[in-house]
């Protein structure tokens, strides 16, 4: 064999060596980059992760806060998280309050930690009802205020926190604060606090109807037969906000029961902004409806993602006939009171085709 046959040997040689280096290179980036929320939801009992593989939210991560006592948002949440991380490639990390001595979830316990994960989002989703989590996890969603982090906020987030505890670092944030924090996170970010109930949960349902103005928003791409099981609410945003929707409260549980006679439209979905103390402003979207059971409907549906879309500044990824099936078994309980599936922990519904919510 002659000396350019050797050469040519130990270049192929060679090639294969650099190319399997390469491999080895690349797997492990891939286990660094993917297997970092695997295992952060591995050692934290309040969290389990969608991850996203493609689409318009690849490199990008919601962080979702569920933990209200009756409307079902440790099930909607979870599964609002599959559809963007499964159809759209987000990065969706979802925390729940727990028993911390069972590790089961429970809706009422303030009890939740991990949330320094909202350093790195992209988008915080919250629904929660009455909080008061311990100082050093506040810190994180203050922080995360202060750079002007965008919000997506469902239902009961407008009373998201009450903190009675006299030494409480964020006590400014409960909803029936007073003085220059008037009513709190979720008058002062969100728009509204909590006012009153504007419809008979379980016997009066609601009809959004889109604003005329606002017909070309971009969250209202696709946006029709909007009908929720949930209750209206009393809300008179702050301003400045834009009106998306308002409620026609229904006197009956069916999309074509009787409008009640006696009741008014008022606002069930607006988009405003906040500015933190970096001078950032953050973007704002609202619903006052969103329980478990909301979801379901397909109009509903959709206006919840194209809301977390806009929020991260994807709206030209919005369009009227985008995917928005649900994603893996989803059979939301009949919310109430005390309602949550009993012995259920966040890692029952990990992955694309865990039933949310688990079964019992």
């Amino acid at each position: 064999m002659g000396i350019s046959g050797v050469s040519s040997r130990r270049a192929v040689r060679r090639s294969r060596r650099l190319r399997n280096t390469m491999m080895k290179f690349v797997f492990v980036v891939v286990i660094c980059v993917f297997g970092v929320c695997s295992i952060a939801a591995a050692q934290n009992p309040h969290l389990v992760v969608y991850e996203g593989a493609s689409g318009p939210g690849q490199g990008k991560h919601i962080v979702f806060l569920a933990g209200d006592h009756e409307y079902r948002s440790e099930e909607s949440l979870p599964e609002l998280a599959r559809i963007l991380a499964r159809r759209y490639g987000f990065r969706c990390s979802v925390f729940f309050t727990i028993d911390p001595a069972t590790g089961f979830i429970d809706p009422g316990s303030s009890k939740i930690s991990g949330l320094d994960a909202l350093k790195t989002a992209d988008l915080m989703v919250i629904f929660l009802r009455f909080q008061d989590f311990p100082d050093d996890e506040m810190q994180h969603i203050a922080d995360y205020l202060a750079r002007g982090g965008p919000i997506v906020a469902f239902r009961t987030a407008t009373h998201a926190f009450q903190i009675k505890r006299p030494d409480a670092k964020f006590a400014k944030f409960d909803w029936q604060n007073k003085g220059d924090y008037v009513g709190g996170f979720g008058r002062q970010i969100l728009g509204e606090t909590w006012v009153s109930h504007y419809g008979t949960n379980h016997k009066q349902s609601s009809r959004l109807l889109l604003e005329p103005a606002q017909a070309s928003h971009p969250i209202l791409r696709g946006f029709k037969d909007v009908w929720v099981q949930s209750g209206g609410y009393t809300a008179d945003p702050l301003p400045p906000n834009v009106i998306l929707a308002r409620g026609q409260v229904l006197n009956g549980m069916t999309p074509d029961s009787p409008p009640a006679p006696d009741k008014a439209q008022l606002p069930v979905a607006w988009v405003r902004s906040y500015t933190g103390a970096s001078g950032k402003t953050g973007r704002v979207f609202t619903t006052t409806h969103g329980a478990s059971e909301d979801l379901l409907n397909d109009g509903f549906r959709r206006m919840a993602v194209n809301a977390c879309l806009w929020a991260v500044g994807l709206e030209t990824a919005i369009n009227a006939d985008n995917d928005i099936r649900l994603v893996g078994p989803y059979h939301p309980s009949t919310f109430s009171f005390g309602g949550h599936v009993k012995g259920a922990k966040p890692a029952d519904m990990a992955g694309w085709d865990a039933p949310i919510p688990p079964k019992k």
